[in-house]
């Protein structure tokens, strides 16, 4: 499903008989439209420059990064149960997938401030 971005509040620019001719945007509208717009599917649209800026610093919780910590070191040590082998692949999968997710962030800011 395509979700749609509509500006609020929309102002009109209307001839005498009411027709709306044209539309005028707040700049942080146009960009999210101009984002949401663009075929490129690595940009992230719907987010504001402040949320991506956040999401751009993201990093693991602590209580994840302690848990990664453990396995790490039980890792180098060479006690790792297969149990605990399976949970670090999953929590470096799951960095991998935090790394191409703060790229894309770090990428849709490029294209915003591109468009200024």
């Amino acid at each position: 499903m395509e979700k749609t971005i509509l500006p609020s509040p929309v102002q009109y620019i209307t001839e005498k008989d009411g027709t709306r001719v044209e539309v005028v945007l707040t700049w942080e509208d146009y960009q999210q439209i101009s984002i949401t717009l663009d075929e490129d599917p690595d940009l992230l649209p719907g987010l504001n420059e402040a949320e991506l800026e956040v999401l751009a610093e993201g990093m693991l919780s602590f209580k994840k990064q302690e848990h990664l910590d453990e396995l790490l070191l039980r890792n180098r040590e060479g006690v790792l149960t297969d149990f605990e082998g399976k949970e670090l692949q999953e929590l470096l999968s799951h960095i991998d997938f935090l790394n191409i997710l703060k790229s894309r962030t770090v990428y849709t800011l490029q294209h915003i401030h591109s468009i200024e």
